[in-house]
């Protein structure tokens, strides 16, 4: 897994500086071994940073990383033989997206009620509401799509 920090981004809800904040990128072939490497990699970037997330939200994030990460190994492999992963923190809030070049974009974060399967997404959706947070999709520059969670670090601005 490569990884292709940038420097610090600001987010919504994010005030002065702190030393935890900054916008890191790594990069992954969309084969099932990413979904663990993806994870480890942002457990062990939010702990390396010192980011203050409670083990719950650490949980969650992990999670949502490894839906993600996944949904672009299963869908979007053949058009998209690489993926990014990229953690964004600021003051109050962490941010985990994941972008691949598949340009198909899922509707709404909504599952089928009549699908066995890709639920991987309102998961994703549930963890994020519950966490008072929130997550979207959208098109990139270059024809494809990111999906990301945004989460606050401190639980529904307790």
């Amino acid at each position: 897994m490569g990884n292709d920090g940038r420097g610090p981004d600001p987010l919504p809800g994010g005030g002065g500086r702190v030393p935890y904040e900054g916008v890191w990128r790594f990069t992954a072939p969309a084969v099932d071994a990413s979904v663990p490497q993806a994870r480890h990699a942002v457990r062990d970037l939010l702990a390396r940073q010192g980011v203050p997330a409670s083990d719950d939200l650490v949980q969650g994030l992990l999670l949502i990383v490894s839906e993600l990460v996944t949904n672009a190994v299963r869908h979007a492999a053949l058009l998209s033989p690489m993926l990014a992963v990229e953690v964004a923190v600021g003051a109050e809030w962490v941010r985990v997206s994941v972008e691949d070049n598949h340009p198909y974009r899922p509707t709404a974060l909504e599952a089928d009620h009549g699908q066995t399967g890709g639920r991987g997404l309102l998961l994703v959706r549930e963890i994020a509401r519950e966490a008072g947070g929130a997550c979207d999709v959208a098109h990139t520059a270059s024809g494809g799509k990111v999906i990301w969670a945004a989460l606050p670090l401190k639980p529904n601005g307790i």
